[in-house]
């Protein structure tokens, strides 16, 4: 059973699709969580979602906002051209076009992409041999990392067919000197496998911190880690885990519901 983001019915505005506004509901619940977990940049850095429907449109913070400000209905929607299609006072980064729209065109399984700037995601993608299996949730991610090399901001268009296909089918990329990004077919999804992303990665800088050697378990440990936590995700990666921060979020402030 797939647990979404339960919404009061009478917040809906008028002219967004119940589908629409469950979409804008479980976006502005993930923003809040990441600023919660501290995985925010001050108005820096992004999170969209797919609109559902047969328009390529998809939702995006408004360039200015804090994560702490984001809400379900000043979310700005876009379309694949980047032209804004929600009335908002807000515009959007012209880098989190760059590097959501290739994916929400090229990719139409994927309903969310998540990234980041963390001390800690910058701090491992800056290091040659990137995330390392030193722990069992890095281990989580045995053979599922991409990488895309630093090309500087973010800015041109013809950077997207290099990040696609060093993306290739994984769910989740290390941009070298820059950050983190993970997509999946629903927001749950995402914000799951960058939680744990952002957890290895502060793991693997403080046990590097103490300057003592490191033991890194057999590639065949490795595997099983990752083969058994498959198993144990199962369908509707996040699921659970999002609802259960729902629930944490609407104790401290509903107002992101708004």
């Amino acid at each position: 059973m797939t647990a979404t983001v339960t919404r009061h019915p009478s917040a809906r505005p008028d002219g967004i699709t119940a589908e629409e506004w469950q979409a804008r509901l479980d976006l502005a619940a993930c923003y809040r969580l990441i600023h919660m977990f501290g995985m925010d940049d001050l108005i820096y850095t992004h999170i969209s979602a797919r609109v559902p429907g047969p328009e390529e449109h998809f939702l995006i913070n408004g360039f200015g906002l804090l994560y702490e400000e984001i809400t379900a209905s000043n979310l700005v929607k876009v379309d694949i051209e980047g032209n804004i299609l929600s009335d908002s006072e807000w515009g959007i980064n012209p880098a989190g076009y760059v590097i959501h729209s290739c994916i929400h065109r090229e990719m139409p399984e994927i309903a969310c992409v998540l990234h980041t700037h963390t001390v800690a995601g910058t701090g491992v993608s800056a290091q040659e041999g990137g995330l390392l299996p030193l722990t069992q949730t890095s281990m989580l991610f045995t053979g599922q990392i991409a990488y895309h090399d630093y090309e500087g901001v973010a800015l041109r268009e013809e950077e997207q067919a290099r990040m696609l296909a060093d993306m290739g089918d994984k769910r989740v990329m290390i941009l070298r000197n820059h950050g983190l990004l993970t997509v999946g077919e629903t927001v749950q999804e995402a914000f799951l496998m960058m939680y744990y992303m952002e957890q290895s990665c502060r793991m693997q800088v403080a046990a590097q911190s103490g300057g003592g050697k490191l033991t890194i378990p057999s590639p065949q440990v490795q595997q099983y880690v990752r083969d058994a936590a498959s198993g144990g995700f199962g369908a509707g990666v996040g699921q659970r885990e999002f609802a259960a921060l729902v629930r944490r979020l609407d104790r401290q402030d509903t107002s992101w519901r708004e």
